[in-house]
């Protein structure tokens, strides 16, 4: 099988590229389930719950939920960690955190050696760079739950390299 988007081979029923992230279309077979662990299960008629993964563009999205946390969970969890397109984002997500603190650590910096009567001004300009960051945040987990992987200037080249 092979990625009609950027020509990458891939393993037969893979529901992503692992190399672009795209939607490959195929379907992957119902997993079965375990035997039930207990003769009461069993005999309850209840189903025995199946262990799953979330689909790559789901946690994407979740990459950015929590900045550094939920990054980091995804770099090292082990379905999630070979994965290229989760990858991307959990990488692209910790840069734009890093970024969001060095901006407000540097006009909390510039807070404190301005004269009084600037504070408002850069309290101002603080606001919006918070409205800034979490608009781009909530474009980037757009952009991934539907599994494109969108790139931001400075920050998606270095995500990239460290894929």
């Amino acid at each position: 099988m092979i990625c009609t988007y950027c020509g990458t081979p891939l393993p037969d029923n893979k529901e992503f590229c692992s190399n672009c992230g795209k939607a490959t279309g195929a379907t992957v077979a119902a997993i079965a389930a375990p035997p039930a662990a207990s003769g009461a299960a069993a005999a309850s008629g209840a189903p025995a719950p199946a262990a799953s993964a979330l689909q790559p563009n789901l946690a994407g999205l979740l990459c950015y939920l929590v900045g550094f946390v939920s990054s980091i969970f995804f770099l090292v969890a082990e379905p999630y960690k070979n994965d290229r397109f989760v990858r991307f984002h959990a990488f692209q997500s910790i840069f734009l955190s890093v970024a969001w603190i060095v901006v407000h650590l540097g006009l909390g910096m510039l807070m404190s050696v301005l004269p009084w009567s600037l504070w408002r001004l850069v309290a101002l300009v603080s606001e919006l760079a918070s409205l800034a960051f979490f608009l781009l945040i909530l474009f980037a987990m757009y952009k991934a739950y539907n599994t494109e992987q969108f790139k931001l200037p400075v920050i998606g080249d270095l995500a990239e390299k460290q894929v």
